[in-house]
């Protein structure tokens, strides 16, 4: 399968906006339980033609958490009431593999699969949040290393589980009182390190083989894992040269196990701010920068490198090194090589992250924008785009009026959707079924 020839995009909603200020511009909503919102941003989306909307998760929050953490639904539950009122656009949900069970999320992501006709994708998360340890009966953190081992064995057996039934399994057939033929039931009956399951799932091959998978981060244990399993890699990466070399990188160990590299789509977020002009998007940007407190941004700062640095001198640069952590080891890298490439004090960096927490920011013209999407594509530092907007609505609506039409115009992203599943309209196959052969 060659390389797709358009720009792929998916949706990241953080109901409150990406921006940590976001949600006090005054024409901004965010109400985490607002069914509402989130409907109209799914139809909104599907409305530009998005492949897909990605629903973040972590299991627990504290006092210091941000809005879109501290209080949102549960994202299996809300895209399955939004795939009533959606037809065609993908629905991504992030789950733990650190803090689920294979059988639980195998049947729940099958039925969001059958649900809404082959629109469903995982987020596979191993949870770097210390606070849901507590949750879950841990008291401490589980370390990087094992939770990727956890990570690997679970979508293995997940997949076991989606392949429980043969093609053809269930006839309902009336006459012949035949219902479903046990001849073409597998069981599991896997034993490993971190799970034995029977099997088998208790619910038909979900429509697309395996719901989409998408693996995010850039360790080398996240790498191996997208390797192995994603249909998209996601990830963070704040100007074209890194995220060339991480494309490369990606490519390059999906084809050393075996898998065709077209068959995997590296997606890096964007948070684009719009403006009709360069100036107005400046000024966009720095009314956002104003609701930002400087108080706010240091704990979300601190979550993202894995360590507490509120005792650190705000004008100070970052020290060299801050020793390991069990957090998100790519993104704590990709911080401190920020702050120290571009000689940022403490304080200059938490502003940062509280815009873009290391994704690419832009701020411009619908077609200054475009420009640096279509570089991006064409030199092989993407395959497409997570959009991560500012705030809702109107960051979105911004994108969707300004730069869509732009990349449009220069034949870059779709005016229709191709087909009915999830993995039509990213242009990948459906997977076979491991028993297939046998």
């Amino acid at each position: 399968m060659p390389r797709n020839q358009q720009i792929k995009l998916g949706l990241f909603v953080l109901h409150a906006g990406y921006h940590q200020g976001g949600w006090r511009l005054p024409q901004a909503r965010s109400g985490g339980e607002d069914i509402s919102l989130m409907r109209d941003i799914a139809q909104s989306a599907e409305a530009g033609k998005f492949d897909f909307i990605f629903f973040p998760d972590v299991p627990g929050s504290d006092a210091t958490s941000t809005p879109s953490v501290v209080s949102r639904f549960e994202p299996l539950t809300l895209l399955s009431a939004l795939s009533g009122v959606t037809r065609h656009i993908g629905l991504a949900a992030t789950a733990s593999t650190t803090y689920h069970e294979p059988m639980n999320l195998a049947r729940m992501f099958a039925s969001l699969d059958h649900l809404s006709g082959g629109r469903a994708a995982w987020n596979v998360v191993t949870t770097l949040s210390k606070e849901a340890a507590g949750n879950f009966g841990e008291q401490a953190q589980v370390p990087h290393a094992q939770r990727y081992e956890r990570a690997s064995e679970f979508v293995q057996v997940v997949r076991g589980l989606w392949d429980s039934w043969d093609d053809g399994a269930f006839p309902r057939n009336k006459d012949s009182g035949v219902y479903f033929d046990a001849t073409k039931m597998r069981r599991l009956n896997h034993r490993g390190p971190h799970f034995s399951v029977r099997g088998p799932l208790n619910l038909n091959r979900p429509p697309q083989g395996y719901p989409i998978t998408i693996v995010a981060g850039a360790s080398g244990p996240g790498l191996d894992l997208a390797a192995k399993y994603a249909d998209i890699s996601f990830g963070a990466q704040y100007d074209m040269e890194t995220a060339r070399g991480h494309y490369a990188e990606v490519k390059g160990r999906v084809r050393a196990v075996g898998r065709n590299p077209d068959h995997v789509l590296v997606m890096p977020g964007v948070v684009p701010i719009v403006g009709a002009s360069e100036q107005e998007a400046k000024d966009k940007f720095a009314d956002l920068q104003r609701y930002v407190s400087i108080d706010e941004a240091i704990p979300l700062l601190s979550f993202f490198i894995g360590h507490d640095i509120s005792s650190l001198t705000l004008d100070d640069p970052l020290p060299a090194t801050l020793g390991e952590s069990e957090a998100m080891k790519s993104r704590t890298i990709l911080l401190l090589d920020l702050a120290h490439r571009q000689g940022m004090t403490l304080r200059e960096l938490a502003l940062s992250v509280a815009a873009a927490r290391g994704h690419l920011l832009l701020v411009g013209t619908p077609a200054s924008i475009a420009d640096t999407l279509q570089q991006w594509f064409e030199s092989r530092a993407a395959d497409g785009f997570n959009i991560l907007p500012p705030y809702f609505p109107g960051g979105l609506d911004d994108f969707i009026e300004g730069v869509l039409p732009e990349l449009r115009a220069r034949g870059l992203f779709r005016t229709e959707y191709e087909g009915a599943t999830l993995r039509e309209n990213l242009g990948l196959p459906v997977p076979a079924s491991q028993y297939a052969a046998g």
